[in-house]
């Protein structure tokens, strides 16, 4: 079932055939396995799949490719797997099969206008991993997935979906499972830096099941071998050398450089194209006009299709066709169909045809997919070709059918792509141009291209296509209308955090509409404005508009407003969703909202309850209001909307605050696989984890939130990571950067302070104190007291933020948890630990915080230790223990030892005391190597770390031992009794 194409001999590749030979053998032992070749655009990715293939099809695997096809702004949901569908279907062996998974005969067009209900997208992937599961179990596969840079992002989440959830999963107990080998190419020159396949390779290259291949260019030696395998006449070496040089490690540069030597234009051509070009010209008319035509198809293209396009009789195009084969520039396949044996190829002939032969043969092929009544998945060709043929009116009508097919099958990206190309051909249509039953409102229709931009994660996008819905009112505009798409613009705005811009625009919804006589549009303008209002600090405004919104919600029957008013006075009367008189209100809102259906409304509810049992210190209580609520949204598709990401990052938290890590971090996979774009601070929880557990690699992954677009929670989650990253480096000037850098950040237009301060500045005091205690211990009080000086300015604002929260009272619990450890660690940067500060510390943290009480534990057993308290500080020690060796947490840990090992040093062989110190294992195998005399970067060869790293270590050493330089650190340490000569010596 695969299909071949010509090539020549496959050099230089040994090491990557034996890796992808590895994969095969995996998995026809039922260990399945994936393979992501990288490189650039003809440097052999093709030709080691087809060698690779025919190798599987040799042991007897059953072989499908699916390729991915560049139809530039405009995409079909799935191709590849739609290919790869339709290969199965034809293979009498899989039919059973294909046949026991009815859904996803959606792929082929079958059923389509059938399939609505809200989780079909979910069920279509299940089908499909379901289905090559069964066809690996009848015969071992190798799914090939061609040119991955062009798959839409459909085809991306499906592909995310099966390697990460799907068939490559092992079960419980590691037993062998499916047979299956999947092997996927890209161009990597491609993949600019904000290309969308870059975050799903980051994603896929970090599952144990998944390798990543990249291959380079060919060296000369073996250009020069390929080039000469390829002639059977003996080439003189001039004319080899050349081609090496001109081929740069590309085969596929080299071969068609081969081929074009013997061209009339005589020397060698500086540029790819015009060698194709060259070759090209070298067939006769006839078969260089059925090239052209095959062009503006694609890279594949039907039989009767083109027969039919070009309008050549049987004989002559079957002559064309063998001719344009004989020369290797169409591939013909068994199912009918032709395709460029190189996407490079293809890519010369089109940019070489003339605008108006372009235009006519893109017309020629929309008539033609018209004329074979096939709906919905032809649309988006369809829409492609009419756009390319300046048929605007007939592109708008094919655009929007494409976009109805892509909501049909759950494509929301693809859906805001084919709207947007239909509001992008408006101006050239107009009302007197659109076809026949085709309806058009350039405001209602910018409204839904800006739904469809947040289900599909992207809120910016969502934003400027409802600014364009305001541009396009005009001044005689209905007065609803106005309000209506201004409030909306106001509710994407606040998603987006640009509060000032929302509360002016619901300030002016609200103004638009008369309150007499009671409107639904005042309502919902009222309710946006109360949340707008509340956001900027205006509380009493916000709850007079919500209870006079409420008043006339409940008089107009407008059960999902009454909801949703009763939501924001939940949040603005006494002490809000924490309390037990909140959540009452908020049951009730719950209610009222699930009877009118509105699930949006229901999701606030479901977020708000949870959030209020989180205030309150009850972060068990959350679990189930979001275990209801993300199936609510899954249920209702909004799983990329606003509240159910927000959800997603609350259960992350209260599965890491409970110590359940574990769980926390297979969902934080899991969640990745479904992820908008904008939804990636929702798995930061898991970095918490990862930091803890000492991999400093969490770090990387947290700034590359902050890249894009300015997100408020983003880059809440990213400034905790880096801070906290940087106080367990021992970097204090680092650590308060990067709070200062958070805060600046999210501070609001009014200069309020985020919550999240307290927490930040706790971090970061943690490294100052560190700081302040070593440089004391080392007698450098001047220095010390800079640091003291650092932590005063530091706890000022965490003070005053657990004091006066968002909502204007004080904060809670957790708040004050963290309070608490802030206090507690500017005492310990300006005076020295206090026993009282760090047991009131540990107490905040019993509300339910695990990690971070066991870190206070560990500051209490210092504190206890300096008091001479030995027992009470041995059994904090013994609690900090159980703590770290539950979690994992590895830092914790070693700086447990650290401690134990000073507090109570174990016996030498001779029965005299260890001297020990505050240095970590780490520090202490890096203290020896100093000894010997090792620069930082031999140290981090042998200790398998980086020069940096080595440079930070022996940084601490110093602080520690109180030496101004290696060679006084080293002498300290023989004084102490750290190291030995012996051990100095050795090695």
């Amino acid at each position: 079932m695969s299909q071949t194409s010509f090539a020549g001999p496959l050099v230089g590749r040994d090491d990557e055939l034996a890796r992808l030979a590895g994969v095969l053998e995996r998995a026809r032992g039922g260990e399945p396995r994936a393979a992501l070749i990288a490189g650039d655009a003809g440097v052999g990715k093709t030709r080691l799949l087809d060698e690779v293939s025919a190798r599987a099809a040799g042991t007897g695997m059953t072989v499908v490719t699916g390729h991915c096809v560049d139809l530039g702004d405009v995409g079909l949901p799935y191709l590849p797997f739609t290919e790869v569908l339709g290969r199965l279907t034809a293979d009498e062996r899989f039919a059973p099969a294909v046949d026991a998974r009815p859904v996803v005969g959606r792929l082929l067009g079958a059923g389509t206008d059938a399939v609505r209900d809200v989780d079909a997208r979910l069920r279509l992937f299940e089908g499909m991993a379901g289905l090559l599961a069964d066809v690996s179990d009848i015969a071992p596969l190798l799914l090939v997935l061609e040119d991955l840079h062009w798959a839409n992002q459909s085809s991306r989440d499906l592909l995310r979906f099966l390697l990460s959830r799907g068939v490559l999963q092992r079960p419980a107990g590691g037993a062998p499972t499916h047979r299956l080998a999947v092997c996927g190419s890209y161009r990597a020159d491609d993949l600019h830096r904000r290309h969308p396949l870059r975050p799903l390779l980051a994603e896929l290259v970090r599952l144990p099941s998944v390798e990543r291949l990249e291959l380079r260019p060919l060296p000369d030696p073996d250009v020069a071998r390929l080039v000469r395998a390829l002639e059977q006449r003996p080439l003189p070496d001039a004319t080899v050398r050349r081609i090496v040089e001109r081929a740069e490690g590309n085969a596929f540069y080299a071969e068609e450089l081969l081929a074009a030597t013997d061209s009339p234009a005589g020397g060698m051509p500086s540029q790819l194209a015009d060698v194709l070009l060259i070759r090209i010209e070298q067939l006769s008319e006839t078969a260089q006009q059925v090239l052209r035509t095959a062009a503006v198809a694609g890279r594949r293209v039907e039989h009767e299709v083109l027969r039919e396009a070009v309008g050549l009789p049987e004989e002559e195009l079957e002559s064309a066709l063998r001719e344009a084969a004989g020369r290797q520039l169409l591939v013909a396949a068994h199912d009918g169909t032709y395709s460029f044996r190189h996407a490079l190829a293809r890519e010369a002939v089109y940019a070489d045809l003339l605008p108006g032969e372009r235009a006519r043969l893109h017309g020629a092929f929309a008539r033609l997919l018209a004329g074979r009544g096939l709906r919905g998945p032809s649309a988006a060709e369809r829409a492609h070709h009419y756009r390319e043929s300046h048929d605007p009116a007939r592109a708008l009508a094919a655009s929007l059918e494409a976009a109805d097919h892509a909501q049909r099958v759950g494509a929301p990206a693809e859906e805001l792509r084919h709207l947007e190309t239909a509001l992008d051909l408006w101006p050239a249509v107009g009302p007197a141009g659109l076809p026949e039953g085709v309806g058009f409102d350039p405001v209602a229709l910018t409204l839904r291209a800006s739904a469809a931009a947040a289900h599909a994660g992207e809120l910016h996008r969502a934003v400027a296509l409802t600014r364009s819905a305001l541009a396009d009112l005009g001044q005689d505009a209905d007065l609803e209308l106005a309000a209506r798409v201004r409030y909306t613009l106001a509710g994407n705005l606040l998603r987006v955090d640009s509060l000032s811009a929302a509360f002016a625009h619901s300030s002016e919804a609200l103004a638009m509409i008369p309150e007499e006589p009671p409107s639904p549009t005042w309502v919902w303008a009222a309710a946006t404005h109360a949340m707008t209002a509340r956001q900027m600090g205006a509380a009493g405004t916000a709850l007079q508009v919500a209870r006079q919104a409420l008043g006339m919600a409940e008089q107009l029957g407008m059960t999902d407003a009454q909801a949703d008013l009763l939501i924001s006075a939940a949040g603005l009367e006494g002490n809000g969703r924490s309390t037990e008189a909140g959540r009452e209100r908020l049951v009730r809102a719950l209610e009222l909202a699930r009877g009118a259906g509105n699930a949006p409304v229901e999701l606030r509810a479901l977020f708000n309850l949870a959030m209020g049992c989180y205030e309150s210190g009850d972060p068990e209580a959350c679990l189930p209001w979001l275990t209801e609520g993300l199936e609510r949204a899954r249920r209702a598709g909004l799983s990329s909307s606003a509240y159910p990401l927000e959800m997603r990052y609350l259960r992350l938290l209260v599965l890491y605050a409970l110590g359940r890590w574990d769980e926390c971090v297979r969902a934080a996979a899991a969640d990745a696989e479904v992820l908008p774009p904008a939804g990636g601070f929702t798995v930061a929880p898991a970095l918490f984890v990862a930091l803890a557990r000492g991999d400093f690699t969490a770090a990387d992954r947290a700034r590359a939130l902050l890249e894009g677009p300015f997100d408020w929670m983003a880059t809440l989650v990213a400034g905790t990571v880096l801070t906290d990253a940087a106080a367990l480096r021992g970097d204090p000037e680092e650590a308060v950067r990067c709070v200062r850098s958070t805060l600046a950040s999210l501070t609001d237009e009014a200069g309020t302070r985020p919550d999240v301060t307290v927490r930040l500045t706790a971090l970061a005091l943690a490294a100052v104190a560190d700081a302040a205690v070593a440089l004391r211990l080392a007698g450098d009080d001047a220095g010390a007291r800079r640091w003291a000086e650092a932590a005063t300015e530091l706890v000022g604002p965490a003070r005053a933020s657990a004091a006066h929260g968002e909502d204007g009272t004080p904060q809670g619990p957790e708040g004050q948890a963290w309070l608490a450890r802030a206090e507690a660690e500017w005492t310990r940067a300006v005076s020295g630990s206090d026993v009282a500060a760090w047991a009131k510390a540990v107490a905040g943290f019993a509300y339910g915080d695990a990690y971070e009480r066991a870190r206070c534990r560990l500051r209490h057993a210092e504190a206890l230790l300096a008091a001479g308290l030995r027992e009470e500080a041995a059994a904090e020690a013994r609690a900090v223990r159980e703590a770290a060796d539950r979690l994992g947490a590895a830092l914790l840990r070693e700086r447990l030892d650290a401690l134990v090992n000073r507090a109570w040093p174990a016996k030498t062989p001779t029965g005299g005391e260890r001297v020990v110190t505050l240095l970590t294992a780490r520090e202490q195998e890096v203290l020896r190597l100093l000894a010997r005399g090792r620069s930082n970067r031999q140290i981090g060869e042998e200790l398998f770390i980086s020069g940096k790293t080595a440079s930070v270590h022996v940084s601490h050493i110093l602080a520690k031992l109180g030496a101004a330089s290696r060679t006084e650190a080293v002498a300290v340490a023989y004084r102490k009794g750290l190291i030995s000569p012996e051990s100095a010596a050795s090695g």
